[in-house]
């Protein structure tokens, strides 16, 4: 249940990656800018959809918003206090109620370790359970709570298929009794048939726990399902966010209008009516990005002013905000 309380406040967020030359003598000659002045708010209790084409900066938003990368600027605010500025102890007891889903289940969990190792882990490094039969019993717990056997706690990963294992990794993140997850696409590796049980898992997870999510990912459908509001990514910045229905129902950005044209309709009659966003070129470079709108050699509508000036973040529907001059 989605509450007006916010618990994760992001502003102004900045990480930008050296790009450096020189073997002996390495010297700075640019910067990936994986994202550049991202500003939102997460409500406790809501699932956050964020959305975008591959290499627009999603992953990295995620994962410097639980500081697994440091900023190179901003601020992000979890329930009051700054996350920027914790570290070692302060930070770890933070870090108890923030975990993260990564989105390939192959390469996320240690193959030499068993399936108790890698759930366990969490209850070990947060002093949780200290005693070894009571960790192994909530190891127990935690798998039947994913929908596992609890009996298996013994085997390794490679014993496991894809969905099992993302299932593992879903259940690695709730060892630490989390209140926000990041889930990382947490299902772009699995097979369509295995995608919707792990997508139920979570929605069960969440109105059990009353978890907050930051759902990632590029499926348009599933976020519509998922999530509460949806924020649309592009090159390192948000164009546009607002409620799930709103957003598909009424896109106000040129770059989410092509990406909602491109959703699969299951009617054929409603995909012959519909017109098409084609785009065409690719994606300028995240180390040099275009002047003004970052969207603007791509966009089919662009003026003069989207060459040179940067669009205004604005409210254009109560919730509704949009970062273009032709709204």
């Amino acid at each position: 249940m989605t509450s007006s309380q916010i618990l994760v406040q992001v502003r102004g967020l900045k990480k930008y990656f050296p790009i450096t030359r020189g073997i002996l003598i390495q010297r700075q000659v640019g910067a990936i800018k994986a994202v550049d002045d991202v500003s939102f708010d997460i409500y406790r209790g809501e699932s956050l959809g964020l959305v975008g084409e591959s290499g627009c900066g999603k992953t990295t938003t995620g994962r410097t918003l639980i500081q697994l990368y440091r900023p190179t600027a901003g601020q992000v605010l979890y329930d009051g206090v700054d996350l920027t500025r914790e570290k070692g102890q302060s930070m770890r007891n933070r870090r108890r109620k923030i975990q993260m889903i990564f989105q390939d289940p192959y390469a996320s969990l240690n193959p030499r370790w068993t399936i108790s190792r890698i759930i366990g882990e969490p209850l070990q490094v947060h002093k949780i359970i200290s005693a070894r039969k009571a960790q192994e019993e909530r190891v127990q717990q935690l798998l039947e709570l994913v929908g596992l056997d609890p009996c298996h706690t013994n085997r390794y990963p490679h014993e496991f298929s894809g969905g099992q294992r993302q299932r593992i990794g879903v259940a690695r993140a709730l060892a630490s009794n989390p209140e926000f997850l990041v889930c990382d696409e947490p299902i772009s590796a699995l097979d369509v048939s295995i995608q919707a049980q792990v997508v139920n898992l979570l929605e069960d997870l969440q109105d059990k726990f009353g978890l907050t999510y930051l759902f990632i990912a590029h499926d348009l459908s599933m976020v519509r399902h998922i999530c509460d509001r949806v924020a649309v990514m592009y090159l390192g910045v948000i164009v546009e966010l607002s409620d799930r229905d709103e957003v598909y129902d009424h896109p106000q950005h040129p770059y989410t209008k092509a990406l909602l044209s491109a959703v699969p309709i299951p009617d054929p009659r409603a995909t012959r009516a519909r017109q098409r966003v084609i785009l065409e070129g690719d994606v300028p470079s995240p180390s040099d990005p275009p002047a003004g709108c970052r969207f603007h050699p791509r966009c089919p509508i662009v003026g003069e002013q989207c060459r040179v000036d940067i669009p205004e973040w604005r409210e254009v529907a109560p919730g509704h905000w949009v970062a273009c001059h032709k709204v």
